[in-house]
């Protein structure tokens, strides 16, 4: 059936790895009759977690569809991953929400994750509210967990729902707005008495409620003051009103294998989550405000691509007028014109084929020729860009390269179809190193990628660590010759140089002549140039570049029969290797400048970390969010697997920016295990 704006609800199901945010999204679908049957994660047969990986490993990978329809309603929920290191399908669904649930179960209470989902939501300005899962599990305590959001988030937090319990059994779920208590029975809601054992319980939290809706209107705070009661019609005014202003973040409650709570969750979503059209209006790159007009021209926003062998499918939001099939938008990006063809409604992996999709509405459209992820469809007079999705920059990288040779152009066209689906992460031809190194959220994450170029390109990968592009330099001025001879019948061959060689400030090599009385002609002077140059690639000591080398040509001599440029090449490598080993050389390796952004709980482990990878700190600043950023210079040979290190000495709360600064000269120690490792590569490879 097709729906209006209002009728609209979009939300994002955000919380740690294992809240219940899948077993929430197959219970609504399950209670509507979305769907037959009431799948389990365990079971690998639920609606959203339909990717081969997703089943293998039993947990989200990817944003999900579930829309649900109910009572004339489509909400449509998007269940996401909770671990980290998929945090990109988050950011594209709070993109096209206006609000989020935030999943926390009744026996752990506040995680990590659950912290991260109320950052998301504040950041972005989107209406929060929480949801108190697994309540049928052995020691999950309610009470206990709604306190714990309310010592953690601030009182804002308030319970518009609650369970009255029999042990692990839920005897009904109270309805603190209504003064109603209901039970699960099938697939409908029944109005059961509230019992006795729950008034205290329901008083206190209505006195919370009370409070909190009396800060979002005058007229109720007067109320409040003179200790009138508000009416239900009041309650609900205000805990809309409250949840839009963001001062008021209200809990609800259920378990989703018994159904119990699901449908009351699914009427309060009804009743206090805005619609589209209560949502702020979107902006433009320019900055400019698209308001949301239902009638207004036709305008689309791409936050997802999904590709399988049936070809590519673009995930779009409805954000002016409306979508038809068989409609042509133009694709602000690119100026070309996409003809969209058949329009579909998503759940899980299923296409559910629609004639039209309104504003606020999601839907998804096939074989669009140069759409990608972030892209704005509109009609050719009203050409706009919407504000992008803006993803974390990738912290983790490895080296990548097949098992079997012969993979590799495999790998890379692999890697290139997947970044349609997945732009968190990045894929290079590092040219110092000479490797493919694909760099992504964490260790986690290129797993994933590196399973999905086995089952859908037939290569099977290996990652390893990157290597580290060091440098060498010389510390000492010398003085060298370098003579090439060589005869072999007819003409021969005569190079003759002489040149000193000293450190500069210079990257590239500075290259000079002082020749005096033509003992080299100037002929040859490129030829010397060019030969030096060559040899700059590979230093002496463990064959990496060398750089601040400053080299000048000052003697020399040459035959006029046998003398060419290609003689005095072959003098110049000479010199150039005769000269670097007595130079005093030295490995440079690079510095990076690092800042770390955790907790003042985490912060001395941080740095004690930090001083066992040779990193010097420079500095410590408290963040407008309540974090500390630690500054420090570190060596990028010991920061391959920080990503993972500081996740784990954080509890994932907190994050880092490394960017490279400069080379120095690496310690002894660090001199003597490269040019080992160097020995040991170039055996290696003769062998």
């Amino acid at each position: 059936m097709g729906y209006t704006p209002d009728k609209i609800r979009n939300i994002t199901l955000l919380g740690h790895g294992g809240d219940g945010k899948t077993s929430l999204a197959e219970s609504l679908l399950y209670l509507t009759r979305g769907t037959d049957r009431l799948g389990k994660v365990s079971d690998g047969n639920t609606v959203c977690d339909y990717d081969p990986e997703e089943i293998r490993r039993q947990f989200s990978i990817s944003a999900s569809l579930a829309p649900v329809e109910y009572k004339g309603f489509k909400v449509n929920f998007i269940d996401t991953p909770g671990f980290f290191d998929f945090a990109g399908e988050v950011m594209q669904a709070l993109r096209v929400s206006e609000s989020g649930l935030i999943v926390v179960t009744a026996k752990s209470g506040v995680v990590v994750g659950t912290e991260k989902a109320w950052k998301y939501c504040t950041d972005r300005k989107l209406e929060r509210m929480f949801y108190v899962s697994k309540l049928d599990e052995d020691h999950a305590d309610f009470a206990k967990v709604a306190a714990q959001l309310r010592d953690e988030f601030g009182n804002s937090v308030c319970p518009l729902q609650f369970p009255v319990m029999n042990g692990t059994n839920i005897t009904c779920i109270v309805d603190v707005v209504r003064n109603k208590a209901y039970k699960a029975d099938g697939m409908k809601l029944t109005e059961v008495p509230v019992p006795a054992e729950a008034a205290g319980t329901l008083e206190t939290y209505r006195m919370e409620l009370s409070e909190a809706v009396a800060e979002t209107d005058d007229e109720l705070l007067e109320k409040f003051f003179a200790e009138e009661p508000f009416t239900e019609d009041e309650f609900i005014k205000g805990v809309k009103q409250g949840i839009k202003s963001g001062t008021l973040a209200p809990v609800f409650c259920g378990a989703a294998t018994t159904g119990d709570g699901t449908l009351a969750l699914l009427q309060a979503i009804i009743d206090y989550a805005p619609s589209p059209l209560d949502a702020a209006p979107q902006l433009t790159v320019d900055g400019e405000e698209l308001a949301a007009d239902p009638d207004g021209p036709p305008t689309a926003f791409v936050f997802k691509t999904v590709t399988d062998q049936y070809g590519r499918f673009s995930y779009f939001r409805v954000m002016n007028g409306k979508i038809t099939s068989d409609m042509s938008l133009i694709n602000s990006r690119t100026g070309e014109t996409e003809k969209l063809g058949r329009i579909y409604m998503i759940r899980g992996k299923k296409n559910i084929e629609v004639e039209e999709i309104c504003l606020g509405d999601l839907g998804a459209v096939a074989k669009l020729n140069d759409t990608k992820t972030n892209d704005t469809l509109c009609t050719p007079g009203n050409v706009v860009t919407l504000q992008p999705i803006v993803f974390e920059k990738p912290c983790y990288s490895q080296a990548i390269k097949p098992k079997t040779k012969g993979g590799e152009e495999k790998i890379a066209s692999g890697l290139a179809r997947l970044r349609d689906e997945d732009q968190t992460f990045i894929a290079f031809n590092d040219p110092e190193t000479h490797e493919y190194v694909v760099s992504g959220a964490g260790d986690m994450h290129l797993d994933v990628l590196c399973s999905k170029l086995r089952s859908k390109f037939g290569v099977d990968p290996e990652l390893s660590a990157p290597k580290v592009p060091y440098r060498e330099k010389i510390r000492k001025k010398v003085s060298v010759e370098g003579k090439h001879k060589k005869q072999s019948g007819g003409h021969g061959q005569y190079g003759h140089v002489k040149i000193e060689f000293e450190p500069c400030d210079s990257l590239e090599m500075v290259f000079e002549e002082r020749v005096f009385g033509g003992s080299v002609p100037k002929n040859f002077f490129p030829a010397v140039e060019k030969g030096l140059r060559d040899c700059m690639d590979h230093g002496v000591l463990a064959g990496y570049p060398v750089v601040n080398l400053k080299a000048t040509l000052f003697d020399g001599s040459y035959h006029e029969v046998d003398s060419n440029e290609l003689s005095f090449k072959m003098a110049a490598r000479l010199a150039f290797k005769a000269g670097m080993p007595i130079a005093n050389p030295v490995i440079m390796e690079p510095i990076g400048s690092l800042k770390v952004y955790v907790p003042d709980a985490n912060m001395g482990d941080v740095i004690s970390d930090l001083n066992k990878r040779r990193g010097r700190v420079m500095g410590m600043n408290p963040t407008e969010d309540g974090l500390q950023m630690i500054e420090a210079e570190v060596p990028m040979a010991e920061m391959a697997s920080y990503a993972i290190d500081l996740r784990s000495i954080s509890q994932g709360r907190g994050s880092f920016e490394l960017q490279f600064e400069r080379y120095e000269d690496a310690p002894p120690m660090v001199q003597a295990k490269v040019i080992e490792d160097a020995k040991g590569t170039m055996q290696e490879e003769e062998e």
